[in-house]
């Protein structure tokens, strides 16, 4: 599975991937998905949004023990954020088969769509449109870079947009949604664990920085007479730095639009956007506070308008304790005769199990990632330590949908 995954999307130059919502290297993730499903004999189901459902056992009996993730990919991302819990999941339904295990419960995997919001600038559209956080109205605004909006692009994709929106009799159904992600972080490597159970998601939103100034030439206007708003841009990256820094929180600024966005020529327009997470929803209003002061005296002292537009937010996500309590059990269960231990810890990057829990229980594992780095190439994961996510997924689902 891993194999055939790889080259779908991959880009020869920087060797990342580019598994954006509705292209062609989406729709032929969706395509391996489905072929996935139905090898192994499941019911295959697109659901209003676009999300795709395996199943084993009748869908609507309610109490569905479902798992999964993501296939699509933020710009040049790696190979491992999202397609590791697919597969996965795949994989630990082969594990139960091979153990014959008896499900008492229906069980899924599934696959929902445009996850990292690397199109339209919104993650987690999928799981947002089915649990009702984003509205058929919003979805149906946003846009991407191309201006294509999000029902030309599905239509495009051969999917059909007006059915899109919240889907709560599905969810309705569904017991528990267990998520396996590669860790975006080096929390597993430094404390020597191969598998950790996640407790809860930082704050985190994003927000846009729109600094506007009077487009000159770069080679005839004095300095003292220029209204360039990329040193108002450019003040304010650092002062993200130095606010999270004071908050043991992160920020970043990673994207960048500039107009006219010419070398000899002065920018009018300069937009950048901000990424912030924190451990707690005061430490992040710190940041983001800070920043957005720091930001208007900047601007203010060059002669530039400012705009701020917070384009997502997403608060503290605590997992459900019963559930995470008893992935503990069931894991600390198989640990009692051997090595592997089952750490608990936070993250800062958002999933769609976080999105989902304000309606179904929802609990995730992470897999160890030894550099902790992520949303790169360079992303990986150790064969051994995937296939010990694999073998406690396994156990997970079996103590969820046997029992």
């Amino acid at each position: 599975m891993w194999r055939e995954l790889l080259p779908i999307g991959r880009h020869p130059d920087s060797h990342g991937y580019r598994r954006f919502a509705w292209t062609g290297a989406d729709v032929e993730c969706r395509t391996w998905f489905k072929e996935q499903a139905e090898a192994r004999g499941m019911s295959y189901e697109l659901d209003r949004n676009g999300n795709q459902w395996a199943w084993l056992g009748d869908p609507t009996a309610g109490d569905a023990v479902v798992t999964g993730s993501h296939l699509d990919s933020v710009p040049d991302g790696g190979a491992f954020d999202g397609p590791l819990g697919v597969v996965s999941s795949f994989a630990a339904l082969d594990e139960l088969r091979a153990r014959q295990v008896e499900f008492t419960k229906p069980l899924a995997i599934v696959n929902f769509g445009d996850e990292e919001g690397a199109r339209f600038g919104l993650a987690c559209v999928g799981s947002r449109l089915a649990s009702g956080q984003l509205t058929v109205e919003q979805a149906h605004r946003l846009t991407d870079g191309d201006g294509i909006s999000l029902p030309r692009a599905m239509e495009a994709a051969g999917y059909d947009p007006d059915a899109i929106g919240a889907d709560h009799e599905r969810l309705g159904r569904i017991g528990a949604f267990v998520e396996l992600h590669v860790e975006q972080g080096r929390a597993l490597d430094l404390s020597g664990d191969r598998v950790g159970i996640a407790s809860a998601i930082w704050p985190h939103g994003r927000w846009r920085f729109d600094f506007r100034g009077e487009a000159n030439h770069a080679g005839t206007t004095r300095l003292v007479d220029r209204h360039d708003p990329m040193l108002s841009y450019a003040e304010t990256v650092l002062a993200a730095r130095r606010e999270a820094e004071l908050a043991g929180a992160v920020a970043t600024f990673g994207k960048i639009s500039v107009e006219p966005n010419g070398v000899n020529a002065i920018p009018s327009l300069v937009r950048g956007w901000l990424d912030s997470r924190a451990a707690d929803q005061a430490s992040l209003d710190q940041v983001v506070g800070g920043i957005e002061k720091a930001a208007r005296e900047y601007a203010d002292a060059h002669g530039i308008a400012l705009d701020i537009v917070r384009e997502s937010f997403t608060p503290v996500v605590e997992f459900d304790h019963a559930l995470r309590d008893e992935l503990a059990r069931i894991l600390g269960k198989e640990a009692a005769d051997t090595d592997f231990a089952v750490p608990v810890l936070g993250t800062g990057a958002g999933h769609d199990a976080g999105i989902l829990s304000g309606t179904i229980p929802t609990a995730m594992l992470f897999v160890r990632n030894p550099t902790g780095v992520s949303h790169s190439p360079a992303e990986f994961a150790a064969e051994d330590d995937c296939v010990a996510g694999v073998l406690a997924l396994a156990d997970v689902l079996e103590g969820l949908a046997a029992s």
